[in-house]
């Protein structure tokens, strides 16, 4: 397995694994109370929770997609942020308050102060179908990469194996201690991934044989009419998936896919939940977005170096020009075409690790996230619903059985991505690095109605989360094909299949009018 590797990947290894060894024996403090265990008793740094917010929200498939974005398109990518600083004040705004006032553990109970229990139970399982979905296939592009370069190959048994690696080491690392636990680790993943990004720029600066200004001369001006290189805003209008970093899907399907990023998706939302107060949680969201932007320009810098390695032979002298990225018959990403073929010895073992951080933050806050929801919005109101008296410590333990189921799903969940993708031409890998869009329409339509009118009832909240789920899925171009003839189908950007679900989703929510308020519940949620 190892045959490939010089000793400097080899003791590198070594030395991730202890450190995984100690870090884990010494973050792993033991939870008494659900508290503790799903919110970290809400005493967590600032500085910390925004690196876990950071670490979450990157992962594997940004580790290695990154650079395929610089490579193929241009800077448009880091003008997202735009939109995510706007979802980051808004949620700060609206609904953060509330679930500190409200002392939740989930977003989703947000809801049940509205319309009752069932709304909650159907938001979580909205939540845990979608999350199930994109952990999955993130953690399966994460197998894939760590089966292409531990074992040379992407032989079932090398991704189930990578899977099995992946999936147990998370587990083992996060079970015991919980949310703490996994802040603790997404911050040390998250040095460890960046460092292995900057290692890879070093290494890539020292392989091309010209200076900054030739460089970016080359960036400017790539010839065959392409837009520049280093365009940071893309003002076209352009509404097919080629377009969703245009400046009009920025401030339309990105701010709804942030607010729901940030507010509404238990995966990200219950960090900013573990600080002390709505003010230090709203702070910890707020810094993530800003550091986001320098390490999502890392990434997208190796592409773009990347694109003068391949493509700029004025530049680099003997090479020939741009390859075909393929591994085994296989297409792969510019980034691991180059870790396969051209990454300097000692390298090697650094991005793997890389990956493997990536990979192990964003599986273990999905864990613990998924954990929560089970628990505190299905399980525990069960429990309560049959009258049984139950101390905190079995909740605490129940968590760490659903952290373990959880684990066991999204292995499924990532072998099934791999199977289905060998043996079939639905493109299941695009829909499921692309669910959680299904599960956010429905989410941010029945928000939006909860936060801003008075409408709504228990039943127009599940005609709207179904809605939510069906109308992005009716965009599909795998699916228009079942309904509308070749000559009226048509591509559109995920952004914007999120807007359109969003608005029917909300309009069908309102569409419901409760036909009793509880004074109880109503005051709660004040």
């Amino acid at each position: 397995m190892l045959a490939h590797y010089t000793l400097i990947d080899v003791l590198l290894f070594a030395s991730y694994g202890v450190l995984l060894l100690v870090s884990g024996w010494y973050f792993n403090r033991k939870a008494n109370n659900t508290s503790d265990y799903f919110l970290g008793s809400q005493s967590m740094p600032v500085w910390m929770v925004a690196m876990s917010v950071l670490a979450t929200s990157q992962s594997a498939a940004t580790f290695l997609g990154g650079p395929d974005q610089g490579y193929r398109g241009n800077l448009s990518y880091l003008a997202t942020n735009l939109g995510a600083f706007i979802a980051a004040f808004f949620v700060a705004r609206f609904l953060i308050p509330r679930f500190y006032s409200m002392k939740v553990y989930t977003v989703y109970e947000l809801l049940e102060s509205r319309f009752g229990a069932n709304a909650k139970r159907q938001a979580g399982l909205m939540y845990l179908f979608g999350r199930v979905f994109a952990s999955g296939a993130r953690l399966y592009m994460a197998a894939l990469a760590v089966a292409m370069i531990l074992y040379g190959d992407i032989a079932s048994s090398s991704v189930i194996t990578a899977t099995v690696i992946i999936t147990v080491v998370g587990l083992v690392y996060s079970i015991y201690g919980g949310i703490r636990t996994v802040i603790y680790s997404d911050v040390m993943q998250a040095f460890t991934y960046i460092g292995a990004a900057v290692a890879v720029i070093i290494a890539l600066l020292s392989a091309i044989p010209a200076d900054i200004p030739s460089m970016l001369d080359a960036l400017q001006n790539p010839g065959d009419g392409q837009l520049s290189k280093l365009t940071l805003f893309d003002t076209r209008v352009d509404f097919s998936p080629g377009g969703v970093f245009t400046l009009a899907s920025v401030f339309t399907g990105f701010v709804l896919l942030n607010i729901a990023a940030f507010g509404l998706d238990q995966d990200m939302t219950q960090r900013v939940l573990t600080c002390k107060n709505a003010s230090e949680g709203a702070r910890a969201m707020l810094w993530s977005v800003v550091m986001v932007i320098p390490v999502m320009l890392l990434f997208i810098t190796i592409g773009l170096l990347l694109y003068i390695y391949y493509q700029q032979p004025s530049l680099m002298a003997a090479r020939a020009g741009a390859p075909t990225p393929e591994f085994a018959g296989e297409a792969v990403t510019i980034f691991m075409y180059y870790v396969l073929t051209d990454l300097p010895a000692g390298l090697k073992g650094l991005v793997t690790i890389g990956i493997l951080a990536a990979a192990l933050s964003t599986l273990n806050s999905g864990l613990n996230s998924m954990s929560s929801v089970l628990i505190q919005d299905l399980y525990r109101p069960w429990k309560l619903k049959r009258n049984q008296h139950v101390d905190e410590q079995h909740f605490v333990n129940a968590g760490r059985t659903a952290m373990a189921g959880v684990a066991l799903a999204l292995a499924s969940m990532a072998c099934l991505c791999y199977y289905w993708q060998q043996y079939s031409d639905t493109p299941l890998l695009q829909f499921a690095l692309g669910v959680m869009v299904f599960s956010y329409s429905g989410l941010l339509g029945v928000y939006f109605v909860t936060l801003f009118t008075q409408r709504g009832s228990p039943a127009s909240v599940a005609a709207a989360l179904l809605c939510g789920f069906i109308v992005p899925l009716l965009l599909q171009p795998y699916v228009m094909g079942i309904y509308l003839p070749e000559t009226w189908q048509f591509s559109l950007g995920f952004t914007w299949q999120l807007v359109i679900g969003t608005l029917v989703a909300s309009l069908v929510c309102a569409w419901g009018q409760q036909a009793h308020h509880n004074p109880v519940l109503e005051a709660k949620a004040k």
